[in-house]
């Protein structure tokens, strides 16, 4: 069974590689999606997968890279009519 995440991470998450560190880690838990900024700092994450997968990358989240700072992660279940093949950076 596949679930969708999307996810808006707020704090210090642009500008340190905060978008490649999560691509990495969806691969690594083999989940699809994408990662992007916005204009207003935060970063915009995709997950689809497996569900214990998915779980992982959304807790993962919360600690993003080591020059990351995050102060908080808005997580909700999606419909995805169309799954990501893989996991891009926007």
């Amino acid at each position: 069974m596949t679930v969708c995440r999307h996810c808006f991470v707020s704090g210090r998450v642009q500008g340190v590689m905060f978008r490649a560190t999560t691509a990495r880690r969806a691969i690594e838990f083999k989940v699809t999606g994408y990662a992007k900024n916005l204009p207003d700092g935060r970063v915009e994450v995709l997950v689809c997968g497996e569900p214990p997968a998915v779980e992982a990358l959304c807790d993962w989240l919360w600690q993003g890279p080591p020059a990351a700072k995050v102060s908080d992660v808005v997580i909700r279940d999606v419909e995805c009519k169309e799954i990501p093949r893989e996991f891009i950076t926007r």
